[in-house]
């Protein structure tokens, strides 16, 4: 009987213990977050938490209109900061030192490739007139205005080329050859961000942006 009496206490410290571990244990929970060692979550707390899960999850619809909304937000800032030059706000297209630095280098000179839309239309519309003297004469504008367009692309190119390097040794140059020669065939007023000078190298006005 005595040894029944010294077993007694310790079935019962052995159950209680059990029992607290159980209560420790919240059923709702997954069983990597019952590690043993850790606070456990109230279930108050947990039930809160896949309230917020499902809420985030329950509504796809709402999540794809506000995505939308937030793409149309992100276009319109960029569309604004193209117009106003804004170099904080530019699309990754135009963002960086080395864009500001090629696009000076191609708005600071007069290039062949800014007059070739505007003489193309010019050789267009006057082809329809049949006079002999100007359909030769209106061949040889287009054939040297050809002829001017790919000598001042292979200058930008040449001048880019040895330029780059020293002044941007550390920067991506990838894409900014083909850049700086689509710039310098866009017509001057309709070019974004808006030069910052002007054909013969002085500063230009700052543009206003336009009122959507």
């Amino acid at each position: 009987m005595a040894r029944g009496r010294r077993v007694e206490p310790v079935f019962r410290r052995r159950s209680a213990e059990t029992d607290a571990v159980q209560l420790s244990v919240d059923p709702e929970l997954p069983a990597a977050q019952q590690a043993k060692g850790r606070p456990t979550p109230t279930r108050k707390d947990a039930e809160a938490a896949r309230k917020a899960q499902l809420t985030s999850t329950a509504d796809p619809k709402a999540s794809k209109k506000e995505s939308r909304d937030a793409d149309r937000q992100a276009r319109y800032q960029s569309r604004l900061a193209l117009q106003a030059g804004d170099e904080r706000h530019l699309p990754a297209r135009d963002a960086g030192p080395v864009k500001a630095w090629v696009r000076d280098l191609v708005d600071g000179r007069l290039s062949a490739g800014e007059l070739f839309i505007p003489v193309a239309v010019a050789v267009l519309l006057l082809g329809f007139v049949k006079v002999a003297w100007l359909q030769v004469g209106l061949l040889w504008v287009w054939s040297f205005m050809l002829v001017g367009v790919v000598l001042d692309s292979l200058y930008l190119l040449v001048r880019l080329s040895r330029e780059l390097p020293q002044r941007f040794p550390d920067a991506d140059h990838r894409g900014t050859k083909s850049y700086a020669i689509l710039r310098s065939l866009q017509i001057r007023r309709l070019r974004l961000p808006p030069p910052k000078f002007k054909a013969n190298g002085k500063p230009a006005p700052p543009k206003k942006p336009k009122k959507s």
